[in-house]
């Protein structure tokens, strides 16, 4: 994290070194996160030396140097080094992801970083299929964010359309991102492979369960069988209780107290036990005494900081930590 605002304050001071113009063009070539991020380092920078404006502006010319040395090729090196580790096959669809990741931010991006409300405003009359097909590409908490804010007919015809998602023609996706960035000035489109049974289960795990309950009987009604395949993905807070000890000591050195505390409230007893079990004697005594003392909490704080822990869960099995499932599997 030091090394992140480390690199953030160097940006930042170069960009108040270029001046006002030469800034405002580099700011054109970022991401809407680049320029919040950088803009909001630029805003914290209290006393610059000289010494730090020389500092930066060397370093950056010795970079600038080094990418100048390795751009040309660095496509065909990449090509190259992931064939001969992978293999033809194997390599293909990485090389793909890889290349496609350095376009830049496209309109449809952008909309992570725009008002949930403003979002929805903009695309709640555009066709349902239209409509999914830029939910997939959003943030699974920021879609779930924007469905909530649609009328019930369409949040169900939309969650339906992400669910037999898919994919989208290249041209197509280009041009509805050429649409967006006509009113976002955003920059290239980027192909998605999201979509399908995996990415509705995900938008549906950060929605209240109020609405998640009505989404997934709108979908019993229309496909049995498709939403019976959605709630088998989903992994809601009460299937903690099933992955493994090593697991959940992992997801406690990520939260905070407070976050459990509320999170617990009205939880099974099995699973507040497997919170118990996995914390210290003393630590788990001061949580059992904060439940004990907790008052009233309402039940849309209990399920945002379940969510919030479950997002915390995911990100760890995304990165190879553990796995989300039950832990009664045999090991041969």
């Amino acid at each position: 994290m030091a090394t992140a605002n480390a690199n953030l304050n160097r940006c930042a001071i170069l960009m108040l070194s270029l001046g006002e113009d030469a800034a405002a063009e580099v700011f054109k070539y970022l991401t809407a996160r680049e320029v919040q991020q950088i803009g909001t380092s630029m805003a914290h920078l209290k006393q610059i030396t000289r010494a730090d404006v020389d500092q930066v502006l060397e370093e950056f010319r010795q970079e600038a140097d080094q990418f100048m040395a390795v751009t040309l090729g660095s496509d065909d090196y990449i090509r190259s080094v992931l064939n001969k580790a992978l293999g033809n096959d194997r390599a293909a669809g990485l090389i793909e992801d890889i290349l496609d990741a350095g376009d830049g931010s496209s309109g449809i991006d952008a909309l992570n970083w725009i008002d949930t409300n403003s979002v929805a405003e903009l695309i709640c009359d555009e066709h349902p299929q239209i409509i999914a097909t830029i939910l997939v590409h959003l943030e699974r908490d920021r879609a779930s964010d924007i469905l909530a804010l649609l009328n019930d007919r369409l949040r169900n015809d939309v969650m339906l359309r992400i669910a037999t998602f898919g994919g989208v023609q290249p041209a197509a996706l280009h041009e509805l991102t050429d649409v967006l960035n006509d009113m976002l000035s955003g920059q290239g489109a980027k192909r998605s492979k999201m979509g399908g049974i995996r990415t509705a289960a995900e938008i549906l795990n950060f929605m209240s369960s109020t609405d998640e309950d009505a989404v997934v009987s709108s979908l019993r009604e229309l496909d049995a069988d498709l939403a019976q395949r959605i709630v088998d993905e989903m992994f809601v807070f009460e299937n903690l209780a099933d992955i493994e000890d090593t697991a959940i000591q992992l997801i406690l050195k990520e939260i905070d107290t407070t976050s459990l505390t509320i999170a617990l409230k009205g939880a099974p007893e099995e699973l507040r036990d497997k919170f118990f079990k996995n914390m210290s004697n003393r630590a788990a005594e001061m949580l059992r005494d904060d439940l004990d003392a907790q008052g009233p909490v309402r039940m849309s704080k209990v399920e945002t900081e379940q969510k919030a822990i479950l997002q915390v869960a995911r990100t760890l099995a995304e990165a190879g930590q553990f796995t989300l499932g039950s832990s009664n599997d045999e090991y041969v």
